[in-house]
């Protein structure tokens, strides 16, 4: 899936995620400006993911494509995509390079994704309450919080300590993003 019409920023791609990948994608989730904000997996976990037709697995690709990472940005995860109550989960989205707006670029992707082409009612996730600019960048791109799983995960405080993060649940509902289509907040495409 590509976004079209983006004005002046390059295209982003989503690609499904090769088994040739899943080195790159285990290197971001190890990368240390990532690892604070997820539980990283092992390879055979995201093997599963690519495999299993409930998981969606893509590789985010923008720009240039003899970069470094071969115009890889980083890779997303969607879950439940078979889930019979019509709830796919964003299971994971990390990018590598930050800053350059992919993240809003990717969610607006994801949610078209799901609602147009998964035909989800709700779309939803967790993110860890220490990250703050994922809550903010959900909360802008529509989404609610429903609740809270009080210290529930471990957490990589990134000084080689471990501490307890808050998970905090936030879903946006079909009606929801056809209101926010209506008034030009989604792309059509």
């Amino acid at each position: 899936m590509s976004e079209h019409g983006a004005g002046a920023a390059p295209p982003l791609r989503l690609r499904p995620t090769l088994l040739s990948d899943l080195d790159y994608v285990v290197g971001v989730e190890r990368d240390p400006h990532n690892r604070p904000f997820i539980t990283p997996w092992e390879r055979t976990q995201h093997e599963g993911a690519v495999r299993f037709p409930d998981f969606r697995h893509f590789i985010v690709e923008s720009g240039d494509a003899a970069g470094p990472d071969g115009g890889r940005d980083g890779f997303v995860i969607l879950q439940g995509c078979r889930n019979p109550q019509q709830s796919v989960e964003l299971k994971r989205l990390v990018l590598q390079s930050k800053g350059r707006g992919l993240g809003r670029r990717c969610v607006r992707l994801l949610k078209q994704m799901a609602f147009r082409d998964l035909k989800a009612h709700r779309f939803w996730l967790d993110v860890k309450s220490l990250n703050t600019r994922a809550l903010a960048l959900y909360a802008s791109e529509g989404f609610v919080e429903e609740g809270r799983l009080r210290e529930s995960v471990r957490a990589y405080v990134g000084d080689g300590t471990e501490g307890w993060d808050t998970l905090i649940v936030m879903s946006l509902l079909d009606r929801e993003y056809e209101a926010r289509k209506a008034l030009g907040l989604e792309a059509t495409g």
